[in-house]
């Protein structure tokens, strides 16, 4: 087993969401790859308010609970793979709070998507995701899982993937194994 830490963040909060069906899909694909310790983080378990905290997050002096444990579970991560809808062709509030939440703890860390939607599987939320990730620090790779038309493939409670999604799985896990060990001596001098 590796000694790399990947944190599947689920970043939709919205009662009904697929969203965890989808990472539920992933986490099993992540875990059989085998390069990786897989935790997952669910925004809406994490209950984080509107940017609560009063000092700058650069400087990580945290006041409230909720902030050190999203902090921890983001500081413990060598890779970390974003599972997200689109909402009006961009991040969803919660999510985008969440990245605003934290600062050091996503530098020098590799990154990707797994997005879903309708027709667009999500891509310009993942587009959009670039800016913010490029101010923390926060390598995204350019592989990434788009599903398109995600509720035909829920069934029976289940996300059933295609091979284009498994194919695509594997290829996000064998580069964030690849990017995040490179990016490593980057984390440690932190």
């Amino acid at each position: 087993m590796s000694e790399l830490n990947l944190l599947v963040v689920v970043g939709s909060t919205r009662p009904g969401r697929v969203g965890p069906k989808v990472a539920d899909w992933f986490v099993d694909a992540a875990k059989a790859h085998g390069g990786f310790q897989v935790s997952v983080a669910d925004l809406a378990d994490e209950n984080l308010p509107l940017l609560d905290e009063p000092h700058h997050p650069r400087l990580q002096n945290y006041q409230y609970d909720h902030t050190k444990r999203w902090s921890e579970k983001v500081a413990a991560a060598d890779a970390i793979v974003f599972v997200i809808p689109e909402y009006n062709y961009g991040l969803g509030a919660a999510f985008k709070n969440a990245l605003d939440y934290l600062h050091a703890e996503w530098n020098y860390k590799a990154a990707s998507v797994v997005s879903y939607g309708g027709v667009s599987a999500g891509t310009r939320s993942a587009l959009q995701l670039q800016s913010s990730a490029y101010a923390l620090k926060l390598f995204m790779i350019p592989e990434s899982v788009n599903i398109p038309f995600v509720h035909s493939l829920v069934q029976e409670g289940e996300l059933r993937p295609t091979e284009i999604m498994t194919a695509a799985a594997t290829g996000v896990l064998n580069e964030l194994a690849k990017v995040s060990t490179a990016l490593k001596p980057l984390r440690d001098a932190k």
